[in-house]
């Protein structure tokens, strides 16, 4: 490398990549869809809080979907995580089918699968370090959300 060449410097290990970081926050948007409805125009805001739930399940299935990849990477993969790594898809999926028609329901069932699923992710062993913080935070932010669009449909 010669002297004016750039060198290509990599985030500290404990650091959420800047990527990840911006992808994840904007995902919190559609959270909050049903409380900023509620206040910028009210006759919007069950429609908003239904597809709020219908974006929580779709991201417990991501969730889901990217710890069975992470487990799945493995030469012989732990069938016990594989089988758990379904479980917030068909948790999702069950609430939307079970209490359909019931958003403010669905919008707290669905809150306290997150939190769930946060509570596992944190906890693993295999994720890089700075993973729980992202949880941690990109959790409260969906969960809060949720929560308070399940408040104003109480309205």
């Amino acid at each position: 490398m010669g002297p004016g060449a750039a060198v290509a410097m990599s985030p500290p290990a404990d650091r959420v990549p800047r990527a990840v970081l911006v992808y994840g926050v904007l995902g919190i948007i559609p959270f909050w869809a049903a409380p900023v409805a509620g206040l910028l125009a009210p006759a919007w805001t069950g429609l908003a809080a239904a597809i709020a739930a219908l974006y929580a399940g779709l991201i417990l299935s991501f969730l889901g979907g990217a710890r069975w990849g992470l487990a799945v990477r493995d030469a012989a993969p732990d069938p016990i995580v594989v089988g758990l790594a379904m479980t917030p898809t068909l948790a999702g999926l069950a609430v939307l089918v079970f209490t359909h028609g019931a958003v403010r329901v669905q919008l707290l069932a669905l809150a306290a699968a997150l939190a769930l699923n946060w509570g596992w992710d944190v906890s693993a062993r295999r994720l890089p370090p700075w993973y729980a913080r992202l949880r941690t935070g990109l959790t409260l932010g969906a969960v809060g959300g949720l929560c308070v669009g399940a408040l104003q449909l109480s309205r």
